[in-house]
């Protein structure tokens, strides 16, 4: 097994925040920068898998991409379709990691309803 040293630790978790960062499109600072910017990406993964309403389907932000402003998260680029706009980043912070909560609750419960034999198995 691979033991891991905190410089290691360190360069992986600033290589994820970079990735992350690439759809931001404004500064992250302080000692949540790095779970707000993995919470940025996991939203980005719910929605090009589940989607987000009727012009955000998952196909087309698969093929456009999203991007988080300020004060908007918007299809596309900085000027795209506005998926919703906010207050405060705080607020949009907010939004993301409530909704990746509920997407997080809706898979455990559809996963424990088909090994339970409720729901047919997913293909």
């Amino acid at each position: 097994m691979e033991t891991l040293n905190i410089e290691t630790i360190k360069a992986k978790q600033e290589s994820d925040f970079n990735n992350a960062k690439a759809n931001i499109n404004f500064q992250i600072r302080g000692n949540n920068k790095y779970y707000y910017a993995r919470q940025c990406a996991m939203f980005h993964l719910n929605l090009q898998v589940h989607g987000f309403d009727d012009i955000a389907t998952s196909s087309k932000v698969l093929a456009e991409g999203i991007r988080f402003n300020k004060y908007s998260i918007t299809l596309g680029h900085e000027y795209g379709y506005d998926l919703k706009r906010f207050n405060s980043k705080q607020e949009m912070f907010g939004f993301v990691i409530g909704y990746n909560q509920a997407v997080e609750q809706m898979e455990a419960i559809q996963n424990y309803q088909r090994a339970e034999g409720m729901l047919p198995i997913k293909l």
